[in-house]
Formats: structure tokens, C-alpha cells, sequence
């Protein structure tokens, strides 16, 4: 692999890790509920989840998981069911609105682990992330002349890329969290996401 067409692989890597995303909308929701904490435990598990797909399809192991149908529709709609609960907890907290008692309770319970485990397993139970691998990498590599070493390369290059990404979504939230405490943007900003994650989940229900 050259450089240059190194170079042209990560910025198609970089735009497709600024196109909104289940990913996207798990980090944003948990970092309006959980603060910082909780977009960067958010964030790990995303990068875990993303790791291990990266890792499988590096290897040689996500063509099989994807032929092999039972586990593929198993794993699609553990997707479908876990976006869909994640967009009715958004929808609870906008249509409760009591967002200082919700943070207060957050912190006494030190919901890091469960941000953590959301993020892992919004990732982890999205088939399109290794059908995206499995799509992109052959048109950036000649399999009779590369190893798994590149392709593993170009892989984590979409893992590093991604959480830069949402890190950098993190810190804008952050920038701005006066505003977006505001009450009325906070349940705007519920209603947003409740709207994209069941909307991404009908969307891999139906693919």
C-alpha cells in the first residue's frame, strides 16, 4: 500500500465517521446525561465494540460471521431491539424533564459501567459496521499481494479516526453544556435522539 492511497483511505474514513451514526447518537445521548463521565465510558465501549469487529474482519473472521446467516439475523436484530430501547430512554428522560434530579442520581449510582456497556453494545450488535469493513477494505487492497497486517491497519485506522471523532463531538458538547442544559433544549435534544436511534434501528430492521 502507498501513501498517497493510504492518505485517500483516511479521509474517506474521516467522512464517514462525521456522517451521524447509532454510534453518534449513543455518545451524544449519554454525554447530556452523564457529562463527560459519562461520554468518555460511552466512548470506550464504542472503541471496544469497534475493536473487536475491526479485529474479526483483520483477520479473516467477518466474511464467515456474515455468511453464516442465523448468527448474522441473531446479531441484526439484537441490534434492532437495543436501538429501539436506547431511543425509548431518551424519549423517557424528554418527556420527564426533571434533568437535575436525573444527574444527581446518576452520580450517586456512578453509572460508568453502564455507559460503558451501552456504547459496547450499540457497536457490537451493528452487523453494518463489519459489512462496512467488509465492503470498503478490498477496494483499497489487492488480496493476492496483502496481508492481514494491512488490512488490520485500515481497519483500526477507521477505530482511531471514529473515536477522535466522537471524542471531539464529546468536548462540543461540553463547550456548550450551559446551553444545552437549557430545559427546553435538553428535551429538544432527547426528542433528536429518541427520533434517530428508533430510526436507525427500523432502518436495520429492514435492510
Amino acid at each position: 500500500m502507498t501513501w498517497s492511497l493510504y492518505a485517500s483511505y483516511l479521509v474517506f474514513a474521516l467522512l464517514i465517521a462525521v456522517v451521524p451514526g447509532p454510534d453518534t447518537m449513543v455518545v451524544l445521548k449519554n454525554a447530556l446525561a452523564g457529562g463527560a463521565r459519562g461520554g468518555l465510558f460511552t466512548c470506550s465501549g464504542i472503541a471496544l465494540g469497534n475493536f473487536v469487529q475491526a479485529t474479526a474482519v483483520g483477520l479473516g473472521l467477518g466474511t464467515l460471521i456474515v455468511q453464516v446467516r442465523p448468527l448474522f439475523e441473531t446479531v441484526r436484530w439484537a441490534g434492532v431491539a437495543y436501538l429501539c430501547w436506547l431511543g425509548f430512554q431518551a424519549l423517557r428522560g424528554a418527556w420527564r424533564g426533571n434533568y437535575e434530579a436525573l444527574a444527581g442520581l446518576d452520580r450517586r449510582r456512578g453509572n460508568g459501567l453502564r455507559r460503558f456497556r451501552e456504547g459496547f453494545l450499540s457497536n457490537i450488535t451493528n452487523p453494518k459496521v463489519m459489512a462496512f469493513y467488509l465492503s470498503v477494505l478490498p477496494q483499497f487492497l489487492d488480496p493476492a499481494t496483502t496481508g492481514a497486517a494491512e488490512a488490520l491497519l485500515l481497519a483500526y485506522t477507521v477505530l482511531v479516526v471514529g473515536t477522535v471523532w466522537q471524542l471531539t463531538l464529546l468536548f462540543l458538547v461540553r463547550w456548550a453544556k450551559t446551553w444545552l442544559n437549557r430545559r427546553r433544549v435538553r428535551r429538544t435534544m432527547d426528542a433528536v435522539t429518541t427520533a434517530a436511534l428508533i430510526g436507525f434501528g427500523v432502518g436495520l430492521a429492514v435492510e
